[in-house]
């Protein structure tokens, strides 16, 4: 069974046992977390009901991303700035698609 469920501003697909990468939550590694905002769910071609379905996930880890540099010029005017970011992930586990307890 597959759903699709939206985090952080972006959707995934997951399925039991997917690890995925998702915006930061707050939690610790081994903490259990529920995704209730499940927007498709499925099982091979055929679609299922997503009324009171939720999704359950554990947090392995909570990890940076790689660095991104931000550079800014603007030619013959001595204007240079150079920034870099790194972006706060949560890595989940799914355990489990089913029906809210």
């Amino acid at each position: 069974m597959f759903a699709v469920v939206r985090t952080g501003g972006k959707q995934y697909r997951v399925a039991a046992g997917d690890k995925i990468v998702v915006e930061k939550l707050d939690g610790d590694a081994g903490a259990s977390i529920t995704l209730s905002d499940v927007l498709l769910a499925g099982e091979g071609s055929e679609l299922k009901s997503v009324d009171g379905l939720t999704v359950a996930a554990e947090i392995i880890a909570q990890a940076k991303g790689e660095k991104v540099i931000v550079f800014k010029k603007r030619r013959r005017h001595n204007y240079r700035r150079k920034n870099g970011h790194r972006q706060n992930h949560t890595i989940l586990k799914i355990v489990s698609i089913g029906a809210q307890a």
